[in-house]
């Protein structure tokens, strides 16, 4: 495609627009501070502090037995809107299963514009309801699955002042989501993916079960006592598996996990099981721990949440629950084994050999508890202590708690507790602390072209198309797109238009379709093709993707010309007026000009 001479001269204005359009992926952080959002081992907001609610989620059987792993159509049916719309969290290190839903979804709203205008409904309600950029985001419709009835009627199985109260923020998308599950049939998806969900829980079994019956052995309590209350791991593989979601409703201890590579995060799920086990220990003693109180006062500077900060209960719980995870931490210290031939006459040195061992362990764990007193779990300290003679005595926790928690020196702890310097912030998330994934082609490309290495990016994206030739998985709509954005920020707008057409017209994700047909329109626009342009924007219109930005942008596209600063149509060619004939200084401003960033989403990255 030819462009005249006056597209190069307005060329590099929206070369330095562009750029500022995000492409990369936006993972929201994780905030542990909610009660009942998901949250990590060690920071804020632990898992077992939730939100305690009188009624049981509509998903806890009262006549199961006390400890289940289970899946949840319910659970599925929310989460599988929440993909559709753009949550994308954690998806390249998802179980394929992910994927699989996620594409005959896709295929399903493919073949139905009633389908589309449907998920778009639900996908304007989530967007509209977006709190923090955050798991919270994400939390609230959780917590709302767990209170409905199965699908098709999706009903609340509480009245709404019995719910957790971030799920009664959204329990208006309760019709749009009914409307949408049956437009795409996706109980008819459910039902063929329930094999895999099934083989996933079979395969989780046995480290449940390994993980439960070695906590019970250490703390000397048995497995098989029912009492009224039940822990439930629900299995949703369709969250990012760096999200554990657990919540108390009442009795009911429940944990969400998303399987990576057959396993979840069990320290969070044992934490969490902790709770279940300590909590009803300690509650029983709540009148013995009010002589606690005096050291809330030595907390108020710490990085605890205000739960934290304010309930002593709560407080001595999560440092019981501390210590006891300390005590059995896997230290990464392998432990000493005696030689096979060792003899009589290496009984001293077998002996000094283990003992160097088991202090290189007790260092370790020493760490983590000084780890946990600065993050303002003062009592951790006190309860490491008692633990270790609690090892050693046959009777269990359950016969041993009351003598650990009348036997606390208060005025002891308190002066401990305020010779502790505190850390300034509280333990950062589960997603940041997991090491960050190693970037490959395309991904690689895209932060590359992101830190404005535009040679390396394209040099990436080539390759990709090379080994398109032979692997069909690779998106060759992505290659070109990211082909495109470094040739307009290198001055290529010809090679940008070429990459752009063919990224509209390879691309597999909807998103980067609707982008590249914008931004073929915004530079038609330029080049002062204002039909042919239209005509880019109603294409980026009929993609629906979803996204609410996409729309927007498509849609101011189609109500006035694209233009930045200088930019004008008319013959005499003065530079004076834009060739909508608005102002053209006053583009480049709002929303309709490539200065914009995208209008942020809730759940979903901006085009890759």
């Amino acid at each position: 495609m030819m462009m005249s001479s006056r597209f190069f001269f307005r060329f590099s204005s929206f070369a330095a627009a562009l750029v500022l359009l995000a492409v990369a992926p936006v993972l929201p952080a994780q905030d542990s501070s909610s009660s009942s959002s998901s949250t990590s081992k060690g920071g804020k907001g632990a898992p077992g502090q939730a939100y305690r609610e009188e009624k049981a989620p509509s998903l806890v059987d009262p006549n199961g037995p006390a400890i289940s792993l289970i899946s949840s159509e319910t659970l599925f049916t929310m989460t599988a809107a929440l993909n559709a719309c753009g949550y994308d969290e954690g998806l390249t290190e998802s179980d394929p299963i992910r994927q699989k839903v996620r594409d005959e979804i896709n295929q399903a709203l493919a073949g139905s514009e009633d389908a589309r205008s449907k998920r778009d409904k639900v996908c304007l309600f989530i967007a509209q309801h977006r709190m923090t950029g955050t798991v919270k985001d994400i939390s609230q419709y959780i917590s709302l699955a767990l209170y409905l009835s199965p699908p098709p009627a999706l009903e609340t199985s509480a009245e709404l002042p019995d719910m957790p109260p971030d799920s009664t923020q959204v329990v208006e998308i309760l019709p749009l989501l009914r409307d949408f599950a049956a437009a795409i049939d996706l109980h008819g998806i459910w039902v063929t993916s329930r094999r895999g969900y099934d083989e996933t829980v079979n395969r989780l079994h046995d480290a449940l079960t390994q993980m439960i019956l070695s906590t019970n052995i250490y703390l000397k309590m048995p497995t098989s006592t029912y009492d009224g209350r039940r822990f439930l791991v629900v299995v949703e593989p369709m969250l990012s598996p760096h999200t554990v979601n657990a919540r108390i409703y009442g009795p009911d201890f429940v944990v969400v996990v998303s399987p990576v590579n057959g396993a979840i995060r069990m320290q969070d799920v044992r934490h969490t099981y902790l709770h279940y086990l300590i909590e009803p220990l300690l509650y029983q003693r709540a009148t013995a721990m009010d002589r606690f109180l005096p050291i809330l006062k030595e907390v108020r500077e710490a990085p605890l949440n205000y739960q934290m900060r304010t309930d002593i209960d709560q407080l001595t719980i999560e440092c019981l629950i501390k210590a006891i995870e300390a005590r059995t931490m896997d230290t990464g210290i392998a432990p000493y084994v005696v030689p096979p031939d060792a003899t009589r006459a290496d009984f001293e040195r077998i002996e000094h050999d283990r003992s160097v061992v088991a202090q290189k362990m007790e260092r370790v764990r020493d760490a983590q508890v000084r780890h946990d007193m600065v993050q303002g779990y003062v009592l951790t300290q006190y309860f490491y202590e008692q633990l270790i003679h609690f090892e050693k005595d046959p009777a269990g926790m359950k016969d041993t708690i009351g003598e650990i928690v009348y036997s606390m020196d208060v005025d002891h702890e308190v002066h401990r507790a305020r010779d502790v310097n505190f850390d300034k912030t509280a333990d950062d998330d589960v997603l940041q602390r997991t090491a960050p994934r190693k970037l490959t082609g395309l991904d690689l490309a895209e932060a590359r072209l992101d830190a404005g290495d535009f040679a390396t990016a394209s040099a990436l994206a080539r390759q990709s198309l090379v080994v398109a030739t032979k692997d069909q998985t690779v998106d060759t709509g992505r290659a070109n797109f990211i082909l495109a954005r470094t040739a307009i920020m290198t001055g290529h707008p010809e090679d940008a238009m070429t990459d752009f057409e063919k990224a509209a017209s390879t691309a597999k994700e909807t998103r980067i379709l609707a982008w590249s047909h914008i931004y073929l329109g915004r530079m038609l626009d330029l080049d002062c093709k204002r039909d042919e342009a239209l005509a880019e924007y109603k294409e980026a219109l009929e993609v629906r993707d979803g996204q609410q930005d996409t729309r927007l942008a498509a849609e101011r596209g189609v109500k006035a010309a694209y233009a930045v600063r200088g930019h004008t149509c008319d013959a005499d060619d003065s530079g004076d007026a834009a060739g909508d004939g608005s102002d053209s200084k006053a583009a480049p401003a709002d929303a309709s000009s490539g200065n914009e960033k995208p209008v942020e989403k809730p759940l979903s990255p901006a085009p890759k």
